[in-house]
């Protein structure tokens, strides 16, 4: 039998598959790593802290399956989007990564907007909100001068970790497509970008393709984790492009909704030809030749986790979901904005908060929980808006991520959509679908089609009940007046909070 690793680089941890050709997970393995918060709004990680937690993950993966590392024949990436690592030009890193969920570039991306208006729109197909990588390229050369000028390059998450394991620095297209300095439609750095902001085109690295086999495992690394030399290297792609090939999300009438620290809901795009006019992000897809669009809820998982460890730090994850089955649909009056680190889709607001509506005396901690997973999929019902009124009508959901945990919650996804949503046998989500990159690059298989076929299989298809549908159609109503009602005061308050740090 013959392998592939899928390496999972996410926000708080990497995960590793190992991944046979028949698609089963003969193991897996992760290693945390810490998150850096020096200012409110700064998020930010020592790139060294994931070359350290991917030796770790994969000397595990040894260690728990005995696999021989002669026969791993490919190696692939799934990588957290967005995060800028500035290299000098030994290759070196100038400072710590500024990661997707840091919003210090508010002004920036006005500055942006206000300099290319529709052009940029344009070219990248998307805003340039503060989560994107351009607005943190121009946030180092106005606010760190001395930094940007020893600048040489810059690279992605994903892109750093494979070249530190090749010696090869690429970026991949579905990632690079995420920094807005790429023309989506013709799959290259813009030029026309990178002049309106005084950046060299040398500072863009080459491109490849996700199914792209860039190199082998370095000799050094090679050593250090364990893996052969021999292992061919892929370029990966983004975790959401990722995603969606390991849900087996490759047909325009499906969509994926997934619930990890972020929500996405994302929908395969065969051609350039949808616009949504920046309401939903465009980009070129980890499928060569293809694309895929999606909208963002900003605090997804993390509104569930900030709220157990807040206030259930001592309960498992599974009473504490399931908890909220003693509740009702509206949990009793109550409604949850999941706003908590700002929003993205349909709401491109940094300094918006998150809110508990309709609190009562009666009300128990188990309302309080139902709240909160409704919320999140009421965010998603405000993307799913957004595609229906672009005239697209999705069959089915596919569900991964924390949402594909809880039967309740599928249920509560199944109602608010109004739409099928599909729980698959063998949730690995994007680093199942960065062992596909490999199987396919390997030309284990022709295309993402032959290799889903075998890789992915359904467990259960949930079916929206018709009364909890009307019910929750009016509630989601009436969470859609939350965000104007509430955006002044909380702007607000978030003002006050900065003015007065200490």
């Amino acid at each position: 039998m013959k392998y592939v690793i899928g390496v999972d680089l996410g926000t708080s941890a990497v995960k590793v598959l190992l991944v046979d050709q028949t698609g089963q997970v003969t193991a897996q393995a992760s290693a945390a790593y810490p998150l850096q918060q020096p200012q409110p709004g700064y998020s930010e990680q020592n790139p060294e802290d994931w070359i350290i937690g991917v030796k770790a993950a994969i000397q595990k993966l040894f260690t728990t399956s005995k696999v021989a590392a002669s026969d791993i024949e490919g190696l692939s990436y799934s990588g957290q989007m967005h995060g800028l690592v500035l290299l000098d030009a030994a290759g070196k890193v100038l400072r710590p990564a500024i990661l997707w969920n840091d919003t210090r570039t508010t002004k920036q991306s006005e500055e942006i907007m206000a300099k290319m208006g529709d052009k940029f729109l344009e070219i990248t197909r998307n805003r340039p909100l503060e989560g994107f990588t351009l607005p943190k390229i121009l946030w180092v050369k106005e606010n760190e001068p001395e930094i940007f000028k020893q600048a040489a390059t810059f690279v992605l998450p994903k892109d750093y970790v494979r070249y530190r394991m090749t010696g090869e620095l690429n970026m991949e297209l579905s990632d690079a497509a995420g920094t807005v300095m790429v023309d989506i439609a013709k799959k290259a750095w813009s030029q026309e970008v990178c002049d309106a902001f005084d950046l060299p085109m040398s500072i863009c690295p080459p491109l490849v393709e996700a199914t792209d086999k860039v190199g082998t495992i370095s000799a050094e690394f090679a050593k250090e984790s364990g893996l052969s030399a021999t292992t061919s290297v892929f370029g990966g792609g983004a975790d959401n492009a990722c995603g969606a090939i390991g849900a087996g999300i490759l047909r325009p009438d499906q969509a994926m909704c997934s619930i990890g620290t972020s929500g996405v809901i994302l929908a395969y795009e065969p051609d350039t030809q949808a616009d949504y006019h920046g309401q939903l992000h465009f980009f070129n897809h980890a499928v060569p030749g293809r694309f895929y669009s999606m909208g963002v809820t900003l605090a997804a998982g993390y509104s569930l986790s900030w709220f157990k460890k807040t206030f259930a730090p001592e309960a498992s994850f599974n009473d504490f979901v399931g908890s909220a089955s003693t509740s009702t649909i509206g949990a009793h009056g109550l409604l949850f904005a999941p706003y908590i680190v700002g929003e993205r889709t349909p709401y491109a607001d940094a300094k918006i908060r998150g809110s508990f509506i309709g609190i009562d005396g009666k009300q128990t901690r188990s309302d309080f929980v139902r709240a909160v997973l409704e919320g999140i999929v009421f965010s998603f019902r405000d993307i799913l808006d957004i595609y229906e009124a672009n005239g697209k009508n999705f069959k089915q959901l596919v569900s991964i991520g924390g949402g594909a945990k809880s039967e309740l919650w599928l249920q509560i996804q199944a109602d608010i959509f109004n739409k099928e949503v599909v729980r698959l046998e063998s949730e690995q989500g994007p680093g199942m679908g960065a062992a596909m990159i490999a199987a396919v690059g390997l030309g284990w298989f022709s295309d993402f089609s032959g290799c889903a076929q075998k890789f992915i299989a359904v467990k259960k298809v949930y079916q929206p009940n018709p009364e909890h549908v009307a019910e929750y159609q009016q509630l989601h109503q009436i969470y859609q007046q939350i965000y104007p009602q509430t955006k002044k005061m909380t702007g607000a308050l978030l003002d006050f909070e900065e003015s007065h740090q200490v």
